[in-house]
């Protein structure tokens, strides 16, 4: 059992895929409810101050790479793209409530490592960024949960 809670500690780290695929890992693994919750979203936590005080840093400097630049450009550019779309819709006042909206709704293209780094772009600040994103994570942990539990009971 403690392997599979390390499977998706491991899984909601990966960007992209985070709660969206770690929460219903969870309770295909048959995890009970909370603990993987609490799994999940700490595992989705963990990499943000990182991401926050490093990543823009570092994809600006591997975008002119050979080898990286593809990856590096693509992911600057998801990043800016949710930076704008937050500023757009919500302001500079309201850039909380949309990066919290924006994290805690678990579709492809947001979350917290998304989020994080359009934040870390925007420079909201670090402590706006964490709870802003710590609350999605909250929410988007709790759809995920939600969707798995009658997904898997409609199947089962």
């Amino acid at each position: 059992m403690l392997k599979n809670y390390l499977y998706i500690f491991l899984i909601s780290m990966v960007p992209l895929v985070e709660l969206r695929l770690a929460v219903p890992a969870s309770q295909a693994l048959e995890l009970p409810m909370l603990p993987s919750l609490i799994i999940c979203m700490i595992g989705n936590l963990l990499p943000m101050p990182f991401i926050y005080l490093f990543a823009r840093r570092i994809l600006e400097w591997g975008a002119d790479k050979a080898l990286i630049g593809g990856i590096c450009r693509f992911f600057l550019e998801k990043g800016h793209k949710a930076g704008r779309k937050m500023t757009e819709k919500a302001g500079r006042t309201g850039s909380f409530i949309a990066l919290m909206l924006f994290v805690g709704i678990p579709v492809p293209g947001t979350g917290a490592w998304t989020g994080t780094l359009a934040a870390s772009i925007l420079e909201l600040g670090i402590k706006t960024t964490t709870a802003a994103v710590a609350l999605g994570v909250f929410i988007a942990g709790l759809i995920m949960m939600a969707a798995s539990t009658v997904g898997f009971s409609l199947i089962g």
